[in-house]
């Protein structure tokens, strides 16, 4: 599966509700290729206990359901996870058997069918770095109720110069503190993830790189789709969203084709650590 072009949204302030809407409808499915790269490396299928960190919308969750895995997820995002729960949920199923919970780890019981055989923590991609220790910390209680030497999986950005969306999330940043130096500004650091992994008591054991191209039919969808994601949010309280629109539009012009796609190539690391 790859990454498609959206369909076209018409351009408007956006409500968090209608956010959490485009994120489920426009930017997830650029994590994809993330996503497929790291079931297929842990080998996830029906013997897979797994348990999402910042699941979001449940993407991630119904792709790993498809191989046979039995998932339960966890997000602060009550909006993401009522969609989560459209996804993963038949009709008329109680709400409980998709075991989808709002808040961390914390609100997870121990598994009644044994420990936790896998967890992913796709939600550092869009994490300041200045939560480290909250991550590490639910990192580390998550790994209490998974099986001695489960993999859990970290994800963040690549190296900047082949992420084309770092323009535009530098623009978050300065937006959101003027007072920084955008041209220190990085996605992501070379050994922040082994760091997170070890300051959550875990042993790093292997990493990769994947491919996760942004594809959106016009100007107007990618907009959304980034505002989506929570990068801007401290930006937009910082200044406003037209603003921040306007300068994001901007720094978004150089990958707009003759068609009115907006196309930028990244590429995303993941690191797999072990309880």
């Amino acid at each position: 599966m790859t990454p498609t072009l959206v369909r076209r949204h018409r351009p408007s302030p956006t409500s968090p509700a209608s956010r959490a809407r485009d994120w489920a409808e426009i930017q997830e499915r650029m994590l994809v290729p993330l996503y497929e790269a790291v079931y297929e490396r842990l080998e996830v299928g029906p013997d897979t206990r797994l348990l999402g960190l910042g699941c979001g919308s449940g993407l991630s969750l119904l792709m790993a359901a498809a191989r046979g895995a039995t998932v339960c997820g966890v997000d602060h995002d009550g909006r993401r996870l009522e969609l989560a729960r459209e996804r993963l949920l038949p009709d008329g199923a109680p709400e409980d058997d998709a075991r989808l919970h709002l808040g961390g780890p914390e609100a997870v019981q121990e598994p009644t069918d044994g420990p936790f055989t896998l967890i992913t923590a796709f939600e550092p991609l869009l994490t300041a770095a200045g939560d480290a220790q909250a991550l590490a910390d639910a990192l580390s209680l998550a790994a209490d109720k998974a099986a001695q030497g489960a993999p859990v999986v970290l994800a963040g950005w690549g190296p900047q110069e082949r992420c084309a969306a770092s323009g535009a999330l530098r623009v978050a940043a300065r937006l959101a503190d003027p007072m920084c130096a955008p041209a220190r500004w990085r996605p992501s650091g070379r050994d922040d993830l082994e760091n997170l992994a070890l300051r959550a008591g875990l042993t790093p054991d292997g990493s990769g790189r994947v491919s996760c191209p942004y594809g959106y039919a016009d100007m107007a969808s990618a907009v959304r789709g980034l505002l989506s994601t929570g990068a801007f949010d401290a930006a937009v309280r910082a200044t406003d969203e037209e603003q921040v629109t306007k300068e994001l539009i901007e720094a978004l012009h150089p990958h707009l084709r003759r068609d009115g796609t907006v196309w930028m190539p990244n590429v995303f690391r993941y690191l797999i650590a072990r309880v």
